[in-house]
């Protein structure tokens, strides 16, 4: 593909979109999606950076469909709140960015729900999430799921025997492990679309190397990986750049569903939007399918609930030309 930017997004009037995740790539995605004409809502934990976020994007683009919601990934009551309140005031959701995350922490930390930070931050409260918002999802015309990975979920490892890392906790394998749980989860929900009709394009992408601060917000500006950052900043690219694999898995007519995206230079760790290649790891459809049964049990949210019976019935006859 040509040098893809952010001035190739068609259109998003008429298109309502969720991104988690307040600063960085999340900021950037709201920002070009909202200057596209979509009816953007941020969701994160913080209400002063989310009002910052809006404030900036007014600023920018005065006539922009913009909001904050609270919303904190590392709670599942806080998940099922935020589900509502979009039930209640949205028809539709035709767009849901799964970006917001966690890294590196240096000890063992716990989401409220008693699960691993890292890997029930990154992983299992977007799981929750898009089972939360998946009837929302269902009612729009050719609904997206990005799901954000890492080039980190190349070295990662599912340890289904310690998956909350309660016996041996190292960092950067944790947050490995959170990245690959991602993509494994974008390319099963696919799978999964596919196999009962739901007419969802779930597709997966990753920023490379991108100059947000995750390493100075949780290992710490002065810990090994934020003084490489900081000292070395040249080397990671900026972050409107580190967002357009993202970008590009939202709004572009060529992305493929079940795709996979990221930078297309110096293996994938700068540039512009291409296919990115697929860790062996994530194609495990076996573990792929263990996993989310798994997460399915510990965040007690199905996609296969009987609440969804109805929606799925009238998609169904809607896309054999039954019904508006």
């Amino acid at each position: 593909m040509t040098d893809w930017t952010r001035d190739d997004i068609p259109s998003q009037r008429g298109r309502t979109a969720v991104v988690t995740g307040t600063g960085g790539l999340g900021f950037e995605d709201a920002l070009a999606l909202a200057a596209a004409g979509a009816d953007v809502i941020i969701a994160g934990r913080n209400p002063a950076k989310g009002a910052e976020a809006v404030a900036r994007i007014r600023l920018a683009f005065p006539h922009a469909s913009v909001a904050f919601e609270l919303l904190d990934l590392g709670s599942l009551a806080s998940i099922a709140d935020f589900a509502r309140r979009m039930d209640d005031t949205r028809h539709s959701l035709d767009l849901l960015i799964n970006n917001a995350g966690v890294m590196t922490p240096p000890r063992r930390e716990t989401t409220s729900d008693g699960f691993e930070l890292q890997f029930g931050t990154n992983y299992l409260g977007h799981f929750a999430l898009t089972a939360r918002l998946l009837p929302l999802l269902l009612r729009a015309n050719q609904p997206r799921v990005v799901t954000v990975s890492s080039i980190a979920a190349r070295g990662g490892a599912i340890d289904f025997d310690d998956l909350q890392a309660e016996t041996g906790y190292r960092p950067m394998p944790v947050y490995g492990q959170s990245k690959l749980a991602c993509l494994m989860f974008a390319i099963e929900l696919q799978r999964r679309s596919d196999a009962a009709g739901w007419g969802i394009a779930s597709i997966a992408a990753h920023p490379g190397i991108s100059r947000t601060d995750l390493l100075h917000n949780a290992p710490g500006r002065f810990s090994p990986q934020g003084i490489l950052r900081s000292l070395l900043w040249f080397l990671f690219q900026p972050v409107p750049q580190g967002a357009l694999p993202t970008l590009f898995a939202a709004t572009s007519p060529d992305a493929k569903k079940g795709g996979y995206y990221g930078p297309d230079r110096l293996r994938e760790t700068r540039g512009f939007p291409a296919e990115a290649k697929f860790p062996k790891a994530a194609l495990d459809a076996a573990g792929a399918s263990r996993l989310w049964e798994i997460s399915e049990r510990l965040v007690g949210v199905t996609f296969r609930s009987s609440a969804l019976q109805p929606l799925l019935i009238e998609h169904q006859l809607v896309a054999v030309g039954y019904g508006a």
